[in-house]
């Protein structure tokens, strides 16, 4: 009797070790499939995190719009800052006013981008000088050719030309002027939407197009050729 008891004890044994065991396999088992469930839920952020990492990418592309853009940018603020002592119409001044307005703030941003970027901010350049590049004596009627590869850029001698003009004849040289250099900023900004990769920059390219666009149309109008 006493080694039949046992051997039913030694059994009972058994199955509770047995059915431990098997318990610890089945927590084991729950345990990684909850260990990948929640990987599996971090996975995605990764990808939720790809559209902070592709609005950050950037190509060559966006840099040379923004290097190219700055003392593009600046040039039409140094123009527009003439009007105020110069322009006679209310709708110059105002044009100008609009332009620094809108432009200042761009530069800022774009200068942010290429600190940004590991890139080398454009210098300010006093007066503007590309005549070296342009190989033009004045403002011949041909204002903003390509100077300094860069489409609507004025020279040296443009910029001065326009700095000793005064009433109507500063609103008409001034439009004019900002007619072809407003043309070549909306040309740089169709080629950073076509070619740039980094959406901030596609963004401000659209925002300068259709702006200057406007103004442009206005220009013309003002000066009877709308």
């Amino acid at each position: 009797m006493s080694r039949s008891k046992s051997n039913r004890s030694f059994t009972r044994r058994l199955v509770v070790v047995a059915a431990t065991a098997a318990s610890a396999v089945v927590l084991a088992a729950c345990g990684g499939n909850d260990s990948g469930g929640h990987a599996a839920h971090r996975s995605p952020s990764p990808s939720a995190s790809s559209p902070n990492a592709s609005a950050g990418a950037h190509n060559a592309a966006d840099v040379a719009f923004a290097k190219g853009m700055i003392p593009h940018h600046r040039q039409a603020v140094e123009m527009a800052g003439l009007a105020a002592g110069r322009a006679s119409s209310s709708q110059a001044k105002e044009l100008a006013a609009k332009i620094k307005q809108a432009q200042d703030p761009e530069i800022k941003t774009m200068s942010g981008w290429l600190t940004a970027w590991g890139e080398q901010v454009p210098e300010e350049m006093p007066g503007m000088d590309h005549s070296e590049h342009s190989g033009s004596s004045g403002h011949s009627g041909m204002p903003g050719m390509d100077h300094s590869g860069m489409p609507g850029m004025m020279s040296a001698e443009e910029m001065a030309a326009l700095k000793k003009k005064s009433g109507k004849d500063f609103d008409t040289a001034f439009m004019e002027m900002m007619v072809e250099h407003h043309r070549g900023a909306v040309k740089m900004a169709g080629t950073e939407k076509e070619k740039g990769a980094y959406g901030p920059a596609k963004t401000l390219a659209d925002a300068v197009i259709k702006a200057q666009e406007a103004e442009i149309a206005r220009m013309n109008r003002l000066l009877g050729k709308g």
